[in-house]
């Protein structure tokens, strides 16, 4: 399940915000709205200078592939 962190510049006396949430991210003019099967639950002026970063659980070791053998 994708998490979310977002990140205010510094400056701005916000805090940055981490959605747990299982939600979508779409574009649509100047904003970032996230959204759950429901439909749009936050949204984000893209005037703020914002950073958006996608953050996905760590995979089980056994999923990732093998290291290449070194001779």
């Amino acid at each position: 399940m994708p998490l979310w962190l977002i990140q205010y510049p510094a400056g701005q006396g916000r805090d940055d915000y981490r959605i747990d949430d299982d939600l979508t991210l779409t574009f649509s003019g100047d904003w970032a709205i996230f959204n759950d099967h429901h439909g749009p639950t936050y949204a984000v002026p893209a005037g703020l200078g914002i950073v958006i970063e996608r953050i996905d659980e760590q995979q089980d070791s056994t999923d990732q592939e093998p290291e290449p053998h070194k001779e």
